[in-house]
């Protein structure tokens, strides 16, 4: 699959690197609009990267969990290497009063191995909270062993 090549930008300062427009998924499983077909789902994140896309962003809430099946199925056919791909939990749904943020150690740490299996993938370059829990203090959220 050939590749146009796009400038980069490092995130932080651990080396990782991705293309300066990123793509983010959540509009191809139905958030805001109606989901497109799968096959065409495919194909748009495809496309972004031949024109020069590596950076995926996508949310377990997405779908809820169908997003980022969709942009595992479209990994399987990109080279993984090339590709950075970041995905969020904490939003574990919604209800009368609204939504439903969870930021404990257990719950982040449950939310990426199943975002892992989703995604098909062996790892996640860019994982992070998607909201943040309110009754948990960061720093045990992010000190998971």
């Amino acid at each position: 699959m050939e590749q146009s090549n796009m400038a980069g930008v490092k995130l932080g300062t651990l080396g990782l690197e991705v293309s300066k427009i990123g793509f983010g998924c959540m509009g191809l499983t139905g958030v805001y609009n109606a989901p497109v077909p799968e096959d065409a789902g495919v194909a748009v994140i495809k496309r972004a990267f031949e024109a020069g896309v590596t950076f995926f962003d996508t949310a377990d809430v997405y779908g809820p969990h169908t997003n980022e099946v969709l942009l595992g199925k479209a990994l399987r056919q990109l080279p993984r290497e090339k590709v950075q791909v970041a995905t969020k939990c904490g939003i574990a749904g919604f209800d009368a009063s609204g939504m439903c943020v969870k930021g404990s150690p257990e719950y982040v740490r449950d939310c990426c191995e199943a975002s892992l299996k989703r995604l098909d993938v062996n790892y996640i370059d860019l994982y992070f909270l998607h909201r943040i829990d309110q009754l948990v203090p960061i720093e045990e959220t992010v000190c998971i062993t």
